[in-house]
């Protein structure tokens, strides 16, 4: 059995992970609010670039005017963009989006891999996958400068003809007690008439059939809308993605602070039996010997 300081050594030891555990729960409590805020903060832009993009691609010709828009007719390579996390603690949210993403992924040809966060990247290795780039260490929440370069890199890739297809595989933020993996497809860009299959955006469908102008040209409009709609795509999908990171970490926390508090509880109750156990034996000691020193004083 464990001695009485040994006991208090780990009451403390317990206590000191649950202050840590408490303070990374409100920590991460703030981090969330900051990304939902970003994510709405995208969604104006990113309705009216989707509603000019219904207008041109449904005009006559339209999904041919740019190539990220061209549907390519053999598939030989597939590059799947895959969001996790840097950091741990956030209990089963890097397994699951990893995953999510090798079972979406094992039907696709021959697909490499473009990761966000390093346990993603950790993971992804040690099953042998082929990375093509990692990017890690982004700021919480990001600007949309620090996540252009990805949006870069898989619409460059894309052109080139590196890859035929390209797949956004990241955590959908829902509330701070669900969050679910989402593998959707990046481009060639799939711009849907329906409103509620528009990938979340509240597109117009009348808006397909008004008159617009476009100064200087469509062409031109197109090729400014469609690589940044693809970036933005990627940078909701990271601000969601941290959202999740956040919200499961704050829960996570939060079960491991009740777990700590409930073993303190428990090594509290045990240590003062053991203490009450070392009083009683003290005294039945200091009773046994006063009864000896009696009868060997009677003698």
């Amino acid at each position: 059995m464990a001695s009485l300081r040994e006991m208090r050594m780990r009451i403390k030891s317990v206590r000191n992970i649950a202050q840590v555990t408490r303070a990374l729960e409100t920590v991460s409590a703030s981090k969330v609010r900051k990304a939902t805020q970003a994510v709405q903060a995208t969604r104006p832009y990113a309705e009216k670039a989707w509603q000019v993009l219904l207008h041109l691609v449904n005009q006559p010709g339209g999904h041919r005017l740019h190539p990220l828009l061209f549907e390519r007719q053999t598939i030989q390579k597939s590059l799947v963009l895959m969001i996790s996390s840097d950091r741990g603690l956030a209990g089963s949210y890097n397994v699951n989006i990893v995953r999510y993403c090798l079972l979406q992924s094992a039907a696709l040809t021959n697909p490499v891999y473009v990761t966000v966060g390093r346990k993603g990247r950790d993971m992804l290795l040690r099953r042998g996958k082929n990375i093509l780039a990692e990017f890690s260490n982004l700021p919480s929440p990001p600007s949309f400068m620090d996540v252009s370069a990805i949006g870069r890199l898989v619409v460059e890739d894309f052109l080139e003809g590196i890859v035929d297809e390209v797949y956004l595989a990241y955590t959908d933020f829902r509330n701070m007690m669900l969050q679910v993996p989402v593998f959707q497809k990046l481009l060639p860009l799939e711009v849907i008439v329906s409103p509620e299959d528009a990938q979340g955006y509240n597109a117009v469908p009348e808006a397909s059939h008004a008159v617009f102008f476009y100064e200087p040209d469509q062409i031109t409009v197109l090729n400014q809308t469609v690589p940044r709609f693809t970036a933005l795509q990627i940078y909701k999908a990271i601000l969601s993605s941290q959202a999740s990171e956040h919200a499961a970490r704050m829960v996570a926390m939060r079960n491991a602070t009740d777990n700590a508090q409930e073993l303190i509880t428990h090594l509290q109750l045990e240590y003062n039996k053991a203490r009450q156990q070392a009083i009683t034996s003290d005294m039945l000691d200091i009773v046994g010997g006063a009864e000896a020193l009696a009868a060997v004083m009677g003698l």
